[in-house]
C-alpha cells in the first residue's frame, strides 16, 4: 500500500498521455479538472492545517493569472518564470488579506470573499495595467522546452500534473513537520496552544501565504493555457465554489482527496450531467456533496480506502493476539 501513491503518479505520467493524448477533448477536460484540483488542494491546505474556511480563493487565482500574463506579455519574461512570479504575486497579495485572520469561522470566509470582489473591481478599473473589462488578449502560451511543445494538451497536462505533485509534496512536508503538529493542536484548542508558546497567528498567516502561492501558480498556468483574461473570468466565483465542493467531496483532510474530488466531480459534470441536463446541470454538485456528507462525511477517498485500512488493522492485530495467547499458554 505504501508504494501505491508512487505507482499512481508513475501511471499518470506514463500511461495517461499515451492513452488519452490522441483525444484533445478528453485531455482538455482532464487539464481543466486538474486545474480545479490545484485550487482545491490549496484550499484544503488552508482549511485542514490552518483551520480556516475560505470562500475567496478566486482572489489568489486571479491575481496569479494577471501577474503572470502581464509579466510574460508586456515584459517578455519566460513563461515558466512568470508563472512562478504569479504565485509570488498572489502570496504578496495574501498579506493584504491578513487583517481577516482576526476573524473566525464564517466571518473569515465572508471577509476573504469580499477581498475577491475588491480585486475584481480593481482589475476592472486599472485599465492601464489589466486592460480593464476588455481583458488581456494573446497571452503567451506554455513554451517549447528541449523540443517538447508544452502548449499542446498533453504538454499542459504534464505541467499541471507536475504542479500538483509538487503541491502535494509541500502539503505533506508541512503536515509532517513540527509546525504541522502545532497546527493540528490548534484545532483542538487555539487558546491552549498559545499558552504553551505556539505562535498561532503567525502559523495561520504562513498557511494563508502558502495556500495563496499555490492558487496563484495554478491561476498563472490557466492564463497561459487559455491565452485570454478578463476580470469577470479570472475572479469568478466558480474558482472559489467548485474547488470547495471538490475538496470536501474528495476528503479535504487527506493529501490526494481534493484532487480525486475535482476529477470525479468535474468529469462527471462534463461527460454525464451536462448531457442529461443541458440547463442547470451544476445543481448536481450540490446533490453529490450532500450525498457524500450524508453517507461519508470524511469524503470519497477515506470511503474508498476504508476496506484496505481495516484489512491492514486486522493484519497487525492478529499476530499480537496470537502472541498473547501463546504467552498465556
Amino acid at each position: 500500500m505504501r508504494a501505491l501513491p508512487y505507482v499512481v503518479i508513475a501511471a499518470c505520467y506514463a500511461v495517461v498521455p499515451f492513452a488519452l493524448g490522441g483525444n484533445d477533448y478528453i485531455m482538455s477536460l482532464v487539464v481543466a479538472a486538474l486545474t480545479l484540483a490545484g485550487i482545491a488542494l490549496s484550499w484544503a491546505l488552508l482549511g485542514n492545517l490552518g483551520g480556516m474556511v475560505s470562500f475567496g480563493h478566486a482572489a489568489f487565482f486571479g491575481v496569479g493569472a494577471y501577474t503572470s500574463a502581464i509579466l510574460a506579455k508586456d515584459m517578455g519574461m519566460p513563461v515558466f518564470l512568470a508563472m512562478l512570479a504569479g504565485g509570488i504575486g498572489a502570496a504578496l497579495v495574501s498579506v493584504v488579506t491578513m487583517p481577516a485572520l482576526r476573524l473566525r469561522g464564517p466571518y473569515f470566509a465572508l471577509a476573504i470573499l469580499a477581498y475577491a470582489q475588491i480585486f475584481r473591481i480593481l482589475a476592472n478599473e486599472m485599465t492601464w495595467l489589466t486592460g480593464g473589462a476588455g481583458g488581456i488578449l494573446s497571452i503567451p502560451p506554455l513554451p517549447t522546452v528541449f523540443g517538447f511543445d508544452f502548449s499542446g494538451k498533453t504538454g499542459a497536462y504534464l505541467v499541471i500534473l507536475t504542479l500538483l505533485v509538487l503541491g502535494v509534496l509541500a502539503y505533506k512536508l508541512i503536515r509532517d513537520s513540527y509546525w504541522g503538529l502545532a497546527l493540528k493542536a490548534m484545532h483542538d484548542s487555539e487558546d491552549a496552544t498559545r499558552v504553551i508558546g505556539v505562535p498561532s497567528t503567525l502559523l495561520k498567516a504562513a498557511m494563508l501565504v502558502v495556500s495563496a502561492f499555490m492558487a496563484g501558480v495554478v491561476g498563472a498556468f490557466n492564463a497561459h493555457v487559455i491565452g485570454f483574461l478578463e476580470p469577470d473570468y479570472a475572479f469568478a466565483g466558480t474558482w472559489s465554489v467548485i474547488p470547495v465542493v471538490a475538496a470536501i467531496f474528495g476528503g479535504y483532510r487527506t493529501l490526494s482527496g481534493p484532487i480525486l474530488g475535482a476529477l470525479v466531480i468535474y468529469l462527471l459534470d462534463q461527460l454525464l450531467f451536462k448531457n442529461l441536463m443541458p440547463q442547470g446541470h451544476q445543481i448536481m454538485f450540490g446533490v453529490l456533496l450532500g450525498a457524500m456528507i450524508l453517507f461519508s462525511p470524511s469524503g470519497l477517498l477515506p470511503l474508498l480506502t476504508r476496506p484496505f485500512a481495516r484489512s491492514r488493522s486486522k493484519a497487525t492485530t492478529t499476530p499480537t493476539s496470537e502472541k498473547r495467547h501463546a504467552a498465556a499458554a
